[in-house]
């Protein structure tokens, strides 16, 4: 290791100066004495011990931990924020700037006490990010989509876009990924509605998961992605890989940034039109954002059945109405009312997803396509989510509930071997009884 530099013990001690001191000294070791990336960890201990003992400080053990934790935050992880990551309550970090990082905990935003040196510093956390997924973000590409090697998702913008600095936004990867039935327990759905979404994605029905930002879009998505035969043939695309599928048979497409010379991109369109030639037997999209709901409803409408995906709209019609925008941003000169007999035609089932005041995310609304009348996409609730109250602590109350209406698909269902009963969709017992009487 070369020389250093020795820091005098002192009675007030700038831990900033020494942890600097020490990450740089490890670094210089480091790169005199390259190490594989599984050696790095015991690499980087070891040569902060070595650094610690140059130093001839005598730090109080709780303090000399602390700092040790800081330094290898910096080195191997992802600086200040590596704590916040690791946190598993925790499921969203926000970094506005040097000064100014907040979470979100249990769905409420919290501002926290964790701070970076500079600027520049939280430059470097975002390059560490960027740079292993060949990713660029400069003043002429100043944002960008990235994941972390766990697969949370990654957004950072920096100036001149980001006026007060560069910012982080990362959206936690869950490390057990959430099942139905947790979603029921969670009071996200009721067990009816879970069986009825169930039998809709193995019967084939095109679903699209609409939502508000961070509403649970994602992770309904993977749950319904759940619910896919094992021995079909999936293709997901998306901006940034976060879809976690257990099925054996998935090709999983991610799109791709320009080059220096700002050629090579591969947006999520691309990857839909390739997809076709893929033989798949569903296409799951990470979420709908441009011209690319063309190419999905031409998908839905050529035999790809039981399709997924994710937009942001506020509810089912805003989906529709923004379903249509995308289209129209394909750059094809379509009549609006042809439009929407594609839509009409290719959509069976919109999912709204909503993020509640109090945090929670509930299923609002399951809303079948049922159809044209005139110029009209014709909407039918089959379950809604009806709010009744607030209590004191800010708690939603309210109740799913069926509208008492069967999907116009319900013979698809039968046909798939479904055969969903009747209080499912809101019938009583009485309601039965008086049908089978009419029968005989």
């Amino acid at each position: 290791m070369s020389a250093q530099p020795r820091l005098q013990a002192q009675p007030n001690v700038d831990l900033a100066k020494v942890k600097t001191y020490l990450a740089n000294a490890v670094t210089q070791d480091l790169e005199a004495n390259p190490v594989s990336i599984d050696q790095r960890s015991a690499a980087v201990e070891e040569s902060l011990q070595r650094a610690y003992q140059q130093t001839r400080l005598n730090l109080p053990e709780s303090l000399r931990i602390q700092v040790f934790h800081d330094v290898k935050d910096d080195l191997l992880g992802y600086g200040p924020i590596q704590p916040l990551l690791d946190d598993d309550e925790i499921t969203e970090v926000m970094v506005n700037g040097a000064n100014r990082v907040y979470i979100e905990r249990k769905g409420k935003l919290i501002k926290t006490n964790v701070t970076f040196a500079n600027d520049a510093h939280v430059m470097k956390i975002i390059e560490r990010i960027v740079l292993p997924l060949g990713r660029r973000i400069d003043q002429d590409s100043p944002t960008v989509d990235a994941r972390l090697p766990n697969g949370s998702r990654v957004n950072a913008v920096i100036p001149p876009v980001a006026i007060d600095g560069p910012s982080i936004t990362i959206r936690k990867f869950s490390r057990t990924r959430l099942t139905i039935d947790q979603l029921v327990s969670l009071k996200s759905l009721t067990p009816a509605m879970a069986e009825f979404l169930r039998a809709c994605v193995i019967s084939r029905m095109n679903i699209i998961i609409s939502g508000g930002t961070g509403s649970g879009k994602t992770t309904l998505l993977n749950v319904l992605s759940s619910f896919i035969p094992e021995e079909d043939r999936i293709v997901t695309i998306e901006d940034a890989a976060e879809l976690q599928l257990d099925q054996e048979h998935v090709v999983r497409l991610e799109t791709k940034s320009a080059n220096l010379d700002n050629k090579g991109s591969v947006v999520v369109r691309d990857l839909v039109k390739n997809s076709l030639r893929m033989r798949p037997d569903r296409i799951v999209v990470g979420e709908c954002r441009g011209g690319e709901a063309l190419d999905m409803l031409q998908a839905m409408n050529t035999g790809h059945d039981g399709s997924l995906t994710t937009l942001h709209a506020n509810s089912p019609r805003d989906g529709l109405a923004r379903l249509e925008t995308m289209t129209l941003m394909a750059g094809v000169e379509l009549p609006l009312k042809v439009i929407r007999e594609q839509i009409a035609s290719a959509v069976d089932l919109i999912v709204q997803q909503s993020r509640m005041r109090d945090g929670s995310r509930k299923i609002t609304a399951i809303t079948e396509v049922a159809g044209m009348e005139g110029d009209t996409i014709v909407l039918t609730d089959i379950f809604k989510f009806d709010q009744v109250s607030i209590t004191a602590d800010d708690k939603v109350v309210g109740e799913h509930k069926p509208t008492g209406i069967r999907p116009l698909f319900t013979p698809h269902l039968e046909a798939a071997g479904f055969r969903l009963s009747p209080e499912i969709f809101g019938a009583s017992v009485a309601d039965i009884l008086s049908q089978n009487r009419r029968r005989r």
